[in-house]
């Protein structure tokens, strides 16, 4: 009888791994429907020309992302809202920029201090931090409400054909100094906003072009000219970059050579080497099984019993870069005096698209929290349950996700707004949004997919040393980063 048992034992044993066997294969046979119907290949990198980090110019890109001379006041870089570190971004809500009480300390406890001008107890910069990392994935869009734009999108180009629109021109004329791609253009525009490098009256009442000359007049100056610099190495630095070693300041440090080098810095942060694409090019037990159904919940519609994120998520960068309406939860100071934020509509001044935001990119999500065009989740959960039940993510907010801080006690009155105008989308068939129903068990499925969208080098802080600029820099104003326990990032 002993041995009829363990026989039997043995005999279940191998079924149910038979079981589990074709339960995989069953999952991989559906992916690949799914991976052959929206032409995947996995690599959102694939055959686009992007910089090595050790290309001399972003080598420079890197020491001018990390230098405080381009803060107005010397008291931000690029680099306070956009860390390595920190998944590209802050990680937070949404971003302490200027005048902020320790200009060194990024991330969690950054404070607004309160003694600076426009203090209000909170943030100062109304939208959240978006990721840099794979920023030269990007060919059509840039910023939340889309308003630096190729006019004419070419995938894999990276908006360097047909010319780009930026805040500088008027929606539809391309900007002659813009740049050849889309990072380029963009490293030309926080330095002119007040919350977030500008300062409040650093060129007060100038123009975005006045407080470039100035910032390239800074990083030219004689080391200790008019108390600007104590040392100034930026010229033989960008002689080097540009291989033009007789050059003279005026010839090279021009905010358009700033510009493209804090772009292809940028640029050459390429983090695409995930789980899922590994899985898409033939790893097939690189996912759990709970992941593959994530994946399949992900690419099948509502009428197929999926969640139908694919509708914006598209292809192998995750992202249609276009404009929709979630109603996620309106936090912080907003675009409007009572704290609303019209998003896509400051562009295009279209009815349809007040509250809309750009479709945000998933490669790297599990790293580039918190999400939301304000910052308002900080769960991967909490987001996937938003796109489920909006009205019942919003109504159940839990405020105590949120950094203390957070200016929040009209979210509920600046969010119905956008509730009520998703809902008429929905009803007249203009929305992408699917009105669906998932349990928690689909939802964390969800989230094990969106996890295997991660480079594990966006975890590794050795991994990311290359993109961190460390020591005085060329100017003595780089910003060596620190968390809220004193800790370099």
């Amino acid at each position: 009888m002993a041995y009829i048992g363990l026989k039997t034992t043995a005999v279940v044993a191998v079924s149910l791994g038979l079981l589990g066997c074709n339960t995989d294969l069953w999952l991989d046979w559906q992916l690949n429907k799914q991976i052959g119907k929206y032409n995947l290949s996995g690599d959102p990198a694939q055959g686009r020309e992007l910089p090595s980090i050790n290309d001399p110019v972003a080598q420079l890109g890197k020491q001018l992302f990390f230098t405080k001379a381009l803060g107005g006041d010397k008291d931000t870089a690029c680099v306070s809202c956009h860390h390595p570190m920190l998944g590209g971004g802050d990680d937070l809500p949404l971003p302490v920029g200027v005048a902020a009480e320790n200009p060194d300390l990024l991330g969690p406890g950054r404070k607004h201090d309160a003694s600076a001008y426009e203090y209000d107890g909170g943030p100062t910069v109304p939208r959240n931090a978006p990721t840099v990392f794979n920023i030269g994935l990007w060919d059509s869009k840039i910023f939340h409400d889309g308003r630096l734009e190729a006019l004419v999108s070419i995938p894999g180009q990276n908006g360097a054909i047909g010319g780009i629109r930026t805040p500088d021109t008027p929606v539809g004329v391309a900007d002659p100094e813009a740049g050849s791609n889309l990072a380029e253009a963009q490293s030309r525009f926080p330095v002119t906003s007040p919350e977030e490098m500008r300062g409040f009256h650093f060129e007060l009442g100038n123009s975005n072009a006045d407080v470039r000359s100035h910032l390239e007049s800074r990083l030219q100056a004689a080391p200790g000219y008019m108390n600007e610099l104590d040392e100034n190495r930026w010229l033989e630095a960008f002689q080097v970059a540009f291989g033009q070693p007789q050059a003279d300041a005026a010839a090279l440090i021009t905010y358009q050579n700033i510009a493209k080098a804090i772009g292809e810095y940028e640029r050459s942060m390429v983090f695409t080497n995930s789980r899922w694409k590994r899985y898409v090019q033939g790893e097939k037990y690189i996912l759990s099984r709970k992941a593959k159904r994530g994946a399949l919940l992900f690419y099948r519609s509502s009428k197929q019993g999926g969640a139908g994120c694919v509708n914006c998520h598209k292809g192998d960068t995750f992202t249609d870069e276009q404009f929709h309406v979630l109603a996620m939860p309106q936090v912080g100071r907003g675009k409007e005096e009572n704290g609303m934020d019209f998003g896509r509509w400051y562009v295009t001044g279209k009815e349809n698209d007040r509250f809309a935001f750009r479709t945000p990119s998933l490669l790297n999500v599990s790293e580039t929290g918190p999400w939301g065009h304000a910052g308002a989740y900080s769960s991967l959960e909490d987001v996937i349950r938003h796109h489920a039940n909006p009205r019942r993510s919003v109504n159940n907010f839990d405020y105590n996700t949120l950094e203390a801080d957070v200016q929040h006690t009209e979210m509920l009155e600046n969010t119905r707004p956008a509730l009520k105008h998703l809902s008429k989308l929905q009803r007249k068939g203009q929305s992408k949004l699917p009105k669906i129903s998932l349990t928690k068990k689909e939802v964390n499925q969800l989230a094990a997919f969106l996890r295997t969208l991660t480079d594990p080098c966006t975890k590794n802080a050795g991994c990311l040393e290359p993109w961190v600029a460390r020591g005085e820099g060329h100017d003595g104003l780089l910003l060596n980063a620190i968390d809220e326990n004193g800790n370099p990032l």
